[in-house]
């Protein structure tokens, strides 16, 4: 049965995260001023798969090439005096993404 999960993370430039195959991301934003992607998912697939993400703050550079990020969501934190951008890496290495589903 597909259920929204909320998955929190800590602010870091890159990290991965693991789901449930078939898993599709929805969206992100703060929970208590903490970070959350939240995604539709399947509890009961017990194959799962790594997504590697880069996170970035307005104004900061990317050093990673345009062709392999994608973008993913927008946040704010306090106020929107700190304002980040989650994107998926591709690399080779992630899962097939396609429309925020990841395969």
């Amino acid at each position: 049965m597909l259920t929204v999960y909320k998955y929190p993370f800590s602010i870091a430039d890159d990290f991965k995260m693991s789901f449930p195959k078939g898993v599709r991301l929805l969206c992100v934003q703060t929970q208590q001023e903490k970070p959350c992607l939240w995604a539709l998912v399947d509890p009961d697939v017990k194959p799962t798969v790594v997504v590697k993400f880069h996170l970035a703050g307005t104004g900061h550079p990317i050093n990673i090439p345009a062709q392999n990020l994608s973008y993913l969501d927008t946040f704010q934190m306090y106020d929107g005096s700190l304002v980040f951008h989650l994107f998926i890496i591709n690399d080779g290495t992630n899962p097939n993404i396609e429309k925020g589903e990841i395969k």
